[in-house]
């Protein structure tokens, strides 16, 4: 049975780190184009970072470049998301989705292109 369960959300400060985890199972993640997404309370949907098969390319979201990094570890089938600088912006619910082949370059964040996605991790970002 394909899962893919989150966690790591937490309420942070202004400023501060959090990692989430997204651990997979019935499925071998680096086989598949992994990402992040988040969904702010009362907005869409958006991509976050995601990284492809093998690890070679990431992408990000121009909101959170320099600030977020998406990584994987293979013997843990768990794909990351170290997220630094935190912005009250940045609380959403995050969910971690696998695309069963290479991620599309130009558009990584096309959400029909998932097919597996995670219930979600709350973070909440005071200041």
């Amino acid at each position: 049975q394909v899962q893919l369960v989150e966690s790591g959300g937490d309420s942070v400060q202004a400023g501060g780190s959090l990692r989430l985890s997204c651990a997979a199972s019935g499925f071998t993640l680096s086989r598949y184009c992994m990402a992040w997404f988040r969904r702010p309370p009362g907005k869409e949907r958006e991509g976050v970072a995601a990284m492809n098969i093998g690890g070679l390319h990431t992408y990000y979201a121009d909101s959170v470049r320099g600030r977020f990094t998406i990584s994987q570890d293979n013997a843990k089938n768990t794909v990351y998301l170290q997220m630094n600088s935190l912005k009250t912006e940045d609380t959403a619910m995050y969910s971690c989705a696998a695309h069963p082949d290479y991620c599309y370059s130009n558009f990584p964040f096309i959400i029909g292109n998932y097919r597996y996605w995670g219930q979600g991790s709350q973070v909440t970002v005071s200041s």
